[in-house]
């Protein structure tokens, strides 16, 4: 059991573990990226039932919320947590290692320039040197050798534990992901203008969510280039809970409103299949009159026993523009025939149009005259709903990995000892240091303190 045990500790705790995974990760991560959705199904119809059984388990084409997505996350962690622990004690060790005695042979060899030879008090020379340490690195700590005096100073040892940091970051980070994954969504909804809805549909299912409010959709505003192609759309949205209007908004691309802990976009939009049309009628020796009407709508026409009806209605109609399809019915006729918008452009290319079609006469039910003042096409506004609770999370990692790697490679665990002896007549000054990691910073930190303990010993 104990060998099985550290065989699987072992296997969890390498490094040749860790970057295995990260290559399979950015791998895995690429194809599901271009791969097109329909290649892989594709391939997997190739497959024998078992085969793609499994390869649909992999779900490339949904790759947040598959099974391999969730496997790689969860090893990946597992050997982090592991690594961390394997590494703790010798930092721990580290961290606490006792500052006197000094480390053993370290002021052996030590370069001239790193020696400091002074004949001046040396209660005034150890004034000196614990000034220069506290200037430079805070807290000093010193004391007596029998043979003279030994000073300490250190800075940044908690950068230890920066690589903690950014382990912490990355479990944080696939811990926001993964609950994202799960209890996140993701949605569309078509709103016609004027109208609410309080249901969307899942993108990745065939299967609907109901939400906890309505969206209502105030005004959709389409801008056009001179060209006729889209320049700009927008929604402006209202959003109800209870009732009441909660919030009011304007949505535009790259401008999304969060309501709720849903975030809406504006995604796309499109026309609705109604059309509404302003339909005049004028009566001879009468006053006329205007409807509005959509398909289907019925109608009464004054001063007669005639009922009307819309049958039909199109935006451009054999290429002779908007017509809507009228049915008249009357004690003495049952009649059906088109009103076009351009019927005076209609007649002037063909004079003898309305008598070869007669369904083709807006006055052909005597003594009414139909025209269509103008159609309102209804637009529906597109709108992606996404609810990502790990978003948070995420965020929180990836704020802990920009401080962890600043730590790592910006701070360095330095060291320094400042050895005071008296030879003689003479007081010899010896100054080393050691450092975790970027040795010429810790030089140039050495050198640095020599010139100020210098300088302060001539001033």
């Amino acid at each position: 059991m104990s060998l099985k045990k550290n065989t699987l500790w072992s296997f969890f705790s390498s490094v040749k573990l860790t970057i295995v995974l990260l290559i399979i990760i950015v791998f895995v991560f690429i194809a599901a990226t271009f791969i097109p959705p329909h290649i892989v199904q594709a391939f997997t119809g190739q497959l024998s039932p078992g085969v793609a059984e499994l390869f649909l388990l992999l779900r490339l084409s949904d790759l947040y919320h598959s099974f391999l997505f969730y496997l790689l996350m969860t090893i990946l962690s597992i050997n982090l947590i592991i690594c961390s622990i394997n590494r703790f004690p010798s930092l721990w060790r580290q961290y606490k290692a006792p500052n006197f005695p000094e480390p053993a042979g370290i002021f052996d060899n030590l370069p001239q320039s790193q020696i400091i030879i002074v004949g001046k008090d040396s209660s005034q020379i150890k004034q000196i040197i614990k000034s220069c340490l506290k200037k430079n690195y805070g807290s000093t700590k010193e004391v007596d050798t029998g043979k003279g005096y030994l000073f300490y100073s250190e800075r940044c040892r908690f950068s230890l534990f920066g690589v903690y940091i950014v382990h912490l970051s990355i479990l944080v980070i696939i811990v926001g992901a993964i609950i994202g994954s799960i209890f996140g969504l993701e949605a569309d909804i078509n709103i016609k203008e004027g109208e609410s809805v309080n249901v969307a549909n899942l993108s990745q299912y065939n299967a609907i969510h109901k939400l906890d409010f309505s969206v209502r959709c105030d005004k959709f505003i389409i801008e056009y280039y001179e060209d006729g192609t889209p320049k700009t759309y927008r929604s402006d949205l209202s959003f109800i809970k209870n009732g009441q209007v909660a919030k009011q908004g304007t949505l535009l691309v790259n401008n999304p409103l969060t309501f709720d802990n849903y975030r809406f976009y504006q995604s796309r939009y499109g026309t609705a299949p109604d059309i509404k049309a302003i339909v005049t009628y004028t009566n001879i020796g009468k006053k006329g009159g205007s409807l509005t009407l959509a398909v289907g709508d019925s109608f009464d026409l004054p001063d007669s026993n005639a009922k009307g009806s819309v049958l039909r209605m199109e935006n451009n109609i054999m290429q002779m523009g908007p017509a809507i399809k009228l049915r008249i019915i009357s004690p003495k006729k049952d009649i059906q025939f088109w009103v076009f918008k351009h019927i005076d452009k209609i007649k002037k290319m063909n004079s003898n149009l309305l008598t070869e079609v007669p369904m083709f006469n807006p006055g052909l039910f005597h003594p009414f005259v139909f025209s269509i003042d103008r159609m309102e096409q209804t637009y529906y506004t597109g709108l992606h709903i996404v609810r990502d609770p790990g978003v948070s999370l995420v965020a929180l990692g990836g704020l802990l990995m920009v401080a962890g790697l600043i730590i790592v490679f910006f701070m360095a665990y330095q060291r320094f000892w400042v050895r005071l002896e008296q030879l003689g007549t003479k007081n010899i000054i010896s100054i080393v240091g050691l450092s975790n990691r970027n040795d010429q910073q810790l030089q140039d930190k050495i050198d640095c303190l020599c010139r100020r303990i210098q300088e302060e010993i001539k001033a």
